[in-house]
């Protein structure tokens, strides 16, 4: 199997963000105010939103399909990362945990390049698959579990060739490889992940980076 991926201890972690991580205020403002919150911990890494931001930028994406929208961490990195006419859609059912992302989305200027769907997510993905396919350039999933399926099969009918799709909590905290932890969404996820393993309309990558990011694309 060749060599492991490196454990990261908290200070190699730390080291790892002195020398990568390009913060700015707002950005460390949205994460230090979610963290707040009762459930700040569904608020992805600064490490993995810049990740992702990278990601836009090496494909070239225009058009963006995110499915959990929270206190709109990831859809600001991702909007950041876009070119003048390029445009998120984000789907959330949430007005309180979005009204704080609508707030930094202004401060940071790039309100313009988000519109948010304040509706069930198969509902707006119902909508955009009948009116939008084929058309938008990455997808990122991060909301209910069970529903993985779901979002993954529109998010792919909604993807150019090419397209890139991001599912994130794929290792769950390390529970997906504990056969004992039949949870709902452990068992969704872990599902999910073989699932994916084995679709042959995509080529795969699983990344350890937060709580697991699988990188699927849309083959040609």
């Amino acid at each position: 199997m060749g060599k492991q991926t490196l454990n990261l201890d908290e200070s190699l972690y730390e080291y790892m963000l002195s020398v990568s991580l390009r913060d700015t205020p707002i950005l460390q403002a949205l994460r230090e105010e979610t963290n707040r919150l009762e459930r700040g911990m569904m608020q992805i890494s600064a490490d993995q939103g810049q990740f992702m931001a990278l990601l836009v930028k090496l494909i070239g994406a225009k058009r963006i399909i995110e499915i959990g929208t929270f206190t709109g961490y990831s859809a600001l990195v991702m909007a950041e990362a876009l070119p003048e006419e390029g445009c998120v859609v984000t789907c959330d059912v949430s007005a309180e945990w979005t009204a704080i992302a609508r707030r930094y989305w202004r401060q940071a200027g790039v309100d313009r390049k988000i519109e948010l769907r304040l509706a069930p997510a198969l509902d707006t993905l119902n909508e955009l698959v009948a009116t939008a396919a084929d058309t938008f350039d990455f997808a990122f999933i991060d909301a209910d579990k069970l529903s993985l399926r779901h979002y993954y099969e529109h998010c792919l009918s909604l993807l150019r060739p090419g397209g890139l799709i991001a599912v994130d909590n794929v290792l769950w905290g390390g529970s997906v490889a504990k056969m004992d932890d039949q949870r709902e969404a452990t068992v969704a996820i872990r599902r999910f992940n073989e699932f994916v393993g084995d679709d042959p309309r995509v080529d795969l990558s699983m990344v350890p980076i937060g709580d697991g990011l699988t990188l699927a694309r849309k083959r040609e």
